[in-house]
């Protein structure tokens, strides 16, 4: 009871917060329209969209071929696509705020995605020590380990299910072992992982409120499977969150920041690692050509990897708060404004990346934005190319043939594009 108060003391002014600022949007887009700046580009472009957040790349064709700055009056948000331009402004911390939340809805609670400095110093520094590369190193033969089971696994089915036989449990066993949280309750995690990233995806509807409840939910179920793992002592101290713990214990870290860590860890890292393996399925179907190539030069798998990073971004936009007036090339934002960084268009960039429309396992797609970039850089970003690579390896060794059996099924979700289910035909190499 304790907690679920302490908790609701969280969600409340979030939930508040939702609502006020979905209503002052409204009444800003009624004027907005008229008044936006010469060099900006009106677009109906909406991530909220269903069908674009399933295919949002001929949108971002559009984007990148406009204006450098978009603005679309019904969600009142600016959107920049360019790569250039959305590397800058997510390293323009100074100017560009994460405080009142990186998603459509703003409601996300204060946490480290969501916070700025000084407190987003503090909080990363508590967590920096588990998630450098050295740190990670000592889990690879375990990530090893499991992605040959779960390719193995999908070899013995005469067709199957590449998100629930390979990308979730590659990804959810990974991410409860390193957190400290593996053994029963890994179904659990997964479920109410689901459930609670519905919290980014709110707008002000009764279907809009019914998933913000929904998510709420969610990360507090998800919350009390943490605390009550802390609680009974069976966090490893060798593990990321055992190492949080201590910090807490220590006053380094206060509780709440604890289940917020927890959370924040266990909903990140499985569902960007298990959108990028997923989707890494089917553009090994869809460019055979390439997947031959990394049979006869396996040294190509870690870039091959950070392709298909580069190719279909886990997280395809982030969103930041302007401080001040935001200048970008001719084009002002205004101060108080919404700004949508579009990370998979900035990703698919020509003026960045030659024919960004192809995937090439060899090419040198360094600089990528999958992870972010500057402060608020991805923190597991290490341990998600760990997982891309074993499993990788494990397919180029043991698969000779990947054939997809029907449409693929797209996640909705405005943040954050992956499969919800990929039916393949495997053959043994």
């Amino acid at each position: 009871m304790k907690r679920d108060a302490q908790l609701a003391r969280v969600s409340a002014p979030m939930v508040a917060k939702v609502l006020a600022l979905t209503t002052a949007k409204k009444a800003r887009t009624r004027l907005a329209g008229a008044n936006v700046h010469k060099h900006v580009q009106i677009t109906d472009f909406d991530p909220l969209n269903p069908a674009i957040a399933a295919d949002p790349y001929p949108h971002y064709r559009e984007l990148l071929a406009g204006e450098r700055v978009h603005y679309n009056p019904r969600r009142d948000v600016y959107i920049l696509a360019r790569y250039d331009d959305v590397h800058a402004a997510a390293r323009n911390h100074e100017v560009l705020s994460s405080a009142r939340g990186v998603t459509f809805s703003q409601g996300s609670p204060p946490f480290l995605p969501t916070s700025d400095q000084p407190a987003h110093t503090r909080m990363r520094r508590q967590l920096s020590p588990g998630m450098t590369r050295s740190a990670l190193e000592a889990w690879r033969p375990l990530v090893d380990q499991i992605a040959r089971e779960v390719v193995g696994d999908l070899l013995t089915k005469r067709t199957a299910d590449v998100v629930s036989t390979v990308a979730t449990p590659m990804t959810m066993r990974t991410i409860t072992n390193v957190l400290g949280v593996s053994g029963g309750d890994e179904d659990a995690f997964r479920r109410l992982s689901n459930q609670a990233i519905r919290i980014t995806d709110v707008s002000f509807s009764v279907p809009g409120l019914v998933s913000l409840a929904q998510g709420i939910t969610g990360f507090r179920r998800l919350r009390a499977l943490f605390t009550h793992r802390r609680d009974n002592g069976t966090l490893n101290h060798s593990t990321i969150l055992g190492q949080l713990a201590a910090h807490a214990e220590h006053g380094r870290l206060s509780d709440s920041e604890l289940s917020l860590f927890a959370v924040l860890l266990m909903v990140a890292g499985f569902e960007t690692s298990a959108n990028m393996i997923s989707t890494l399925f089917l553009t090994l179907a869809n460019y055979p050509e390439q997947f031959r190539l990394l049979g006869q030069r396996p040294e190509l798998i870690g870039s091959a990897v950070e392709e298909q990073l580069r190719f279909m971004s886990p997280v395809q936009n982030i969103c930041r708060t302007t401080r001040a007036d935001y200048r970008v090339g001719e084009a002002v934002i205004p101060a108080g404004s919404l700004v949508l960084l579009a990370w998979g268009a900035a990703n698919r960039d020509p003026q960045q990346f030659d024919d960004p429309d192809v995937f090439r396992a060899d090419r040198d797609s360094a600089g990528h934005l999958a992870f972010g970039t500057g402060i608020h850089g991805c923190p597991g970003s290490q341990l998600a190319r760990m997982e891309g690579q074993a499993v990788l390896r494990e397919i180029v060794a043991s698969v000779g043939r990947i054939d997809v059996l029907e449409p693929p099924a797209w996640t909705t979700n405005a943040n954050l594009r992956g499969l919800t289910r990929l039916r393949v035909a495997v053959a043994p190499r």
